[in-house]
Order: C-alpha cells, then sequence, then structure tokens
C-alpha cells in the first residue's frame, strides 16, 4: 500500500474545537499519557474507564488534579462512548484486553450510540499478528480514524535530530545506512507484563515494539511511505539473563505475587534483533535493537544512533542535563521521582524533569488530537502497529529456530511464541 505520509513534525493548528477524551485503563501507561495532556492545548480528557471502578475514580480524580479536563469514571467503555462529550478514545488497558475492549467500542458505534472521531491504541496493538489483524480489521469496518501510539518516533531529541540528519547529511552524502535502538531498564511494575500467556511474550514483545519502528523510522526518508524500507530478513535472539536466578525468582515472587513463577514459567528478560532492510533505490541498510529487563543502571535508559556516509547522530534519555547528588545519609522512600524504574536514591543521580515530554508522549498526543480534529489518521495507523507485531514474531520465530529468516516468513499469521503458551523455560 503505497502512501504518503505526513511527517510526524508537520504540524498545523487545526481549530479552534477540542477533542473530548476518554481513557481506557487507569495505571501507569494511562497516566503517563494524563501527564502529557497537560501540553495539549485543544484536548480535554473527560472520561476514564478501568475494570477495576476504584481505579477509574482515583486516574479521573489526578486528571482534574493535572487540569487536563474535567475527567469522570465511567461503569462501562460502552457507556464512555456513548457519552456526546466524548470524541475519541486512547486505549492503554493491558495487552490481554485488547481485543475485547476494541470490541466493546465497535460494538457501541456500529449500533450508531457514539459519534467517534477516532481511536488512538497503545502499544503493541496485539500479542499476535492474529490479534492485532482482528483489532485493525475490527477499526476499518466502522470507519474509524485509529491512531498507532509509539511515543519514542515523537521524543523531541529524536525528530528533531533525523530531521537535520536527513535534510543536511543524508541529502549532500547519501542516506543512512544503520540504526541502533534501546529501550532498557529492571523490569515492569505489573505482574501480569511478567507472564507470558497475558502479557504475550517477555521483553521481546513488551519493549521491542519501541525499537523496532524507531530504527525503521529513523531509515526511513521523512515524508515517505513506510514501504519504501522494506524488512528482507530478520534475526533474533531470547534469553532469561537475570530472573531466573533462584535469588530472582523468590524475589520476583515475593514482589509480584504467586502468579509470577519464574522457575515454572519465566519470559525473556533480554532479547536483541537485527533487521536488514531494503530501500526503493536497492540500497541495504540495517537496524539494530535490543531490549532488556536485566538492565542495572540509574533507571529507564534509551537510546538510539545513526550512521550515514558522513554524518552520525545519538540519543540518551540519562544523558539529562540535570544530575542531582544525595550523601548516604539521606535516607528516604524508594520512589520513581527522578527517572522511570529508579533503581536508587543515594549518589548521582540524573533526573528527567519532564519525562511525559522527553519520552515523547506529550508530542504524540498534540500530534493525534490534531489529526483526528482534522478528520485524519496522523502519521503513523493501525497498519503500522500491525507491520511492527509481524516483526516481532518474526523475531520470536527466529529465536526459536536459531536462525535468520526472511520476511516475511511463512506461518506468521498465526504464529504464538513458546514463551506465550508456557513452552519456553529460558
Amino acid at each position: 500500500m503505497a502512501r504518503h505520509r505526513r511527517d510526524a513534525s508537520d504540524e498545523s493548528h487545526p481549530s479552534a474545537k477540542r477533542l473530548g477524551i476518554g481513557i481506557i485503563g487507569s495505571g501507569f501507561n494511562a497516566q503517563f499519557h494524563l501527564r502529557a495532556f497537560v501540553g495539549v492545548r485543544d484536548a480535554d480528557v473527560r472520561g476514564v474507564w478501568s475494570p477495576t471502578a476504584k481505579h477509574a475514580v482515583q486516574a479521573a480524580a489526578l486528571a482534574r488534579q493535572l487540569e487536563v479536563g474535567p475527567a469522570k469514571p465511567f461503569r462501562s467503555i460502552a457507556a464512555m462512548v456513548a457519552d456526546p462529550g466524548i470524541d475519541a478514545i486512547w486505549l492503554c488497558g493491558p495487552n490481554f484486553a485488547r481485543v475485547e475492549n476494541v470490541e466493546e467500542i465497535v460494538d457501541t458505534v456500529g449500533r450508531g450510540r457514539g459519534q467517534l472521531a477516532g481511536i488512538a491504541c497503545e502499544k503493541p496493538l496485539g500479542r499476535t499478528v492474529a490479534e492485532a489483524t482482528r483489532v485493525t480489521s475490527l477499526v476499518k469496518t466502522c470507519g474509524l480514524n485509529h491512531g498507532y501510539l509509539e511515543n519514542q518516533v515523537f521524543a523531541p531529541q529524536v525528530e528533531h535530530g533525523r530531521h537535520l540528519l536527513w535534510a543536511r547529511g543524508a541529502k549532500l552524502t547519501g542516506r543512512p545506512y544503520l540504526a541502533r535502538a534501546a529501550e532498557e531498564h529492571s523490569g515492569p511494575h505489573r505482574p501480569w507484563f511478567w507472564q507470558g500467556r497475558l502479557q504475550g511474550g517477555g521483553v521481546l514483545n513488551d519493549m521491542m515494539c519501541h525499537s523496532a519502528l524507531l530504527v525503521r523510522h529513523l531509515l526511513t526518508e521523512p515524508g515517505a511511505a513506510r514501504e519504501s524500507l522494506r524488512p528482507k530478513r530478520v534475526t533474533a535472539h531470547i534469553a532469561s539473563l537475570k530472573w531466573t536466578r533462584p535469588e530472582y525468582v523468590t524475589r520476583l515472587a515475593r514482589e509480584m505475587g504467586p502468579t509470577v513463577d519464574y522457575g515454572d514459567a519465566p519470559a525473556e528478560d533480554f532479547a536483541s534483533m537485527t533487521v536488514e532492510f531494503e530501500g526503493a533505490d536497492g540500497r541495504r541498510a540495517i537496524g539494530e535493537a535490543t531490549t532488556s529487563w536485566s538492565y542495572v543502571g540509574a533507571g529507564l535508559r534509551l537510546s538510539a544512533e545513526v550512521l550515514g556516509p558522513e554524518y552520525s547522530m545519538s540519543w540518551n534519555t540519562l544523558d539529562s542535563g540535570l544530575k542531582l547528588f544525595f550523601s548516604r545519609r539521606v535516607k528516604g522512600k524508594a520512589g520513581d521521582d527522578l527517572v522511570e524504574k529508579q533503581n536508587a536514591e543515594v549518589g548521582l543521580m540524573p533526573v528527567v524533569a519532564n519525562e511525559a515530554a522527553a519520552y515523547g508522549y506529550e508530542a504524540e498526543n498534540r500530534h493525534f488530537v490534531r489529526a483526528f480534529l482534522r478528520g485524519e489518521a496522523g502519521a503513523f495507523t493501525f497498519d503500522d502497529g500491525v507491520e511492527v507485531v509481524k516483526l516481532l514474531m518474526a523475531a520470536y520465530m527466529s529465536a526459536e529456530q536459531s536462525k535468520t529468516l526472511t520476511f516475511p516468513p511463512p506461518g506468521l499469521g498465526k504464529f504464538v511464541p513458546r514463551v506465550a503458551t508456557g513452552e519456553w523455560k529460558g
């Protein structure tokens, strides 16, 4: 499907109209979006739904506290979609509920009980290619504009660096040929993330979705179609390096509860993937991505670099420009007030002052709000989300078979990773 797409940084203010947002989910990711809406001028968060009513009440209260809209909790997704104040849905619930959440949205709209301008969905779009395809098909049947929420491609340093790299380096000396991306931290916040059956896999499914799209984005000329850079071969490796060690199996069970048993049903805590791309000019480009739940450092570290014939670019979120030092006499509670997934409270610590902006959530939300107000889908759609899931599943297939695979490999549409079925033992 050849299509010219608007670059993520190409924004114009659409009108004086404001978009009423309803958020599905109330956890860590949903709260990041609430904080990001502080920087969005033409939207109001007007509703929150969570399967736990108490959590919906708390998230709605946070929205009002942040002054991002007169949010109220809803008793059901259908009730929120049908509310005349809700113009668009931000789908931020857990992976295992993705299909049923979209089914309820589409059923409500199909019965004429909702007038939505669009639906934006967090990563990954589905736990398998079959789920991602199902979600996309459902949304297209009711004619909704759809946006795939991938915050890292909207990170200010990434998008500004990409623009300069292509406008100056690539224009004068040739396109980039190598991009690397990594997302690393010490592990997820909630038990379901650790369970392959619920989450769809381990760190590869949880975080490689960011890096897989980011390397392709960096290697794709701004304004060009996604198909101008095609994946040809995929090589991947997965491993459990830390959390299947006996002492960490015990710690994980203590912190996450008895449903997380890495002695019996582990998921990978490290993954690497290399994608060989081919450009429209026939030239090869390489994307390398690594993700980890076994990283020991100050906290979450996002990084990327790009190399071309006569230029390079690099990005690292822990190069924050702000650092604090606390001596060992400073005793306090553990928290995430300096950086996401913070691992220490003493010593020399980097501080990410506005994580919602630094990680791209703010620009991402601004972009899709304005796209939906214009009656458009935006820079990234559910079709992009399906492509990402295809790369992730190809990576799992490569890791399971211990070989490089031509993309797309046979059987991709029905494939379920062994990590997700409980057959993988590390």
